[in-house]
């Protein structure tokens, strides 16, 4: 593309000067393109660019254009930090110390409608775009990119990432909670749409000073586990108080920490009552590392658990009944506030009274509320599973939580007493409506 230059009269539409005119430049603003000539990003600008330096020929406001074979001008390469093609650069006043980079960034591209669209979701986040070179300098960032700005807690840091909209929404959705997110009802939505599997819980009484030191502790081991881990404050003197029984967790045993992945539901439970960041940073890390063995909670085994027909069984011994191998158990999940559970009740006592006096037969109860068994969840209740006598550990028909609508009908004694001869005896489970819960 010929010799190197700056324009610097009103003559010509393209200049092309010796590099030595660049020390007097005189035009109020001159664009000055870098290129190679082998380069097919700049082949293709190349008619653009000379288009728009025809355009601008006659301009009253002095803009001209001018164009420099990087190749052969070493030099000015060297000087204006030139190291890909090509490069725009707008020289204004005849300043050669601080030219403009031109970003030729169209806000109305197909990556920018993309932010556009996740913009016009996110209504509680605030969205600007701008083409502007010198705010491109003042944040050294680059075209294409998107940079989040938080002003409160995080000493207003600065992201920046790409115009991917996958991946620009989830970075909006985990950058726009902060970093500790208190249980509320408001923050609910928040804290399960996040997408963040795992959650570590500080249970603390926010009225008492000492409680709150903790908080601090908390809120600075959660900066690393962005994304991975969601740091979730529970007030157990305000609303956090309703998540208490999820975890078997009394208000006086405050403050403690618990992880739960709430895919699996698994929950960890730390050891340790020592809250600095750095505790608590290290436990969070070895749950995720699986160097930490979930907490099961267990209420204590009842006196006379088995002195009535329906046997009364926790965490701490359902392992021993359910997996007698000379039993056959048949297992009711239940939740004390639940209205089918209770209207249950009295049909799985008779279950029970019928089944009394059958050694290998054992009708049992079990508040899932208040007692976890490894590799065995519960999602609904009630939720019934039958423990055949054997050596497999098998769980033989399940039904999970009933609704009302099921098919057996729940109201019914005989229901539960066809439900479990049929778990019993296989040649009974041709009955078209027992035959869907039958599982190997």
């Amino acid at each position: 593309m010929g010799q190197a230059g700056l324009c610097c009269g009103a003559g010509a539409s393209l200049c092309e000067a010796p590099c030595s005119t660049l020390a007097v430049l005189t035009c109020s603003a001159c664009p000055f393109l870098t290129d190679a000539p082998w380069c097919g990003h700049c082949q293709a600008l190349a008619p653009e660019f000379t288009r728009a330096a025809g355009i601008l020929k006659n301009d009253s406001m002095g803009l001209r254009l001018a164009k420099v074979d990087a190749i052969e001008e070493t030099d000015l390469s060297a000087e204006f930090g030139v190291t890909a093609y090509p490069v725009l650069k707008l020289f204004r006043d005849g300043n050669r110390t601080h030219p403009i980079d031109f970003t030729g960034t169209d806000l109305q591209s197909k990556a920018a409608q993309g932010f556009y669209e996740i913009a016009s979701d996110a209504v509680d986040v605030t969205f600007g775009v701008s083409n502007r070179t010198e705010l491109f300098q003042k944040y050294s960032v680059t075209p294409d990119t998107v940079c989040l700005f938080k002003k409160v807690r995080e000493g207003g840091a600065r992201h920046q990432l790409g115009l991917n909209k996958e991946e620009l929404s989830r970075f909006i959705v985990l950058h726009s909670l902060e970093l500790v997110m208190e249980f509320t009802s408001q923050n609910s939505p928040k804290i399960f749409g996040a997408k963040i599997l795992n959650h570590l819980l500080l249970f603390i009484n926010k009225t008492l000073e000492a409680h709150q030191e903790i908080l601090g502790s908390f809120q600075a081991a959660a900066p690393p586990f962005r994304g991975q881990v969601l740091f979730v404050l529970i007030d157990v003197n305000g609303e956090g108080a309703q998540v208490l029984q999820y975890f078997g967790l009394k208000s006086h045993e405050a403050p403690t920490m618990r992880f739960i992945n709430i895919e699996t539901n698994r929950k960890y439970r730390m050891a340790t009552d020592e809250f600095t960041s750095q505790a608590v940073g290290s436990f969070a890390q070895a749950v995720l590392d699986g160097k930490v063995q979930p907490h099961f909670m267990s209420e204590e085994v009842p006196e006379d658990w088995d002195k009535h027909p329906v046997k009364i069984l926790v965490g701490k011994n359902f392992e021993q009944v359910a997996y007698d191998e000379t039993k056959n158990v048949f297992v009711k999940f239940y939740a004390p506030w639940c209205t089918h559970c209770k209207e249950m009740a009295p049909v799985w006592e008779a279950l029970g009274e019928k089944y009394k006096d059958h050694e290998n037969i054992i009708i049992a109860k079990l508040d899932a509320t208040a007692n976890e068994i490894m590799n065995l969840t519960i999602r609904g209740y009630p939720t019934l599973h039958y423990f055949p006598a054997g050596p497999d550990r098998k769980v033989l028909l399940r039904l999970p939580g009933w609704d009302g609508k099921g098919p057996l009908g729940w109201g019914c004694t005989w229901a539960l007493i066809w439900t479990l001869r049929a778990a019993l005896v296989p040649q009974l489970t041709q009955d078209a409506e027992l035959k869907g819960f039958r599982e190997g």
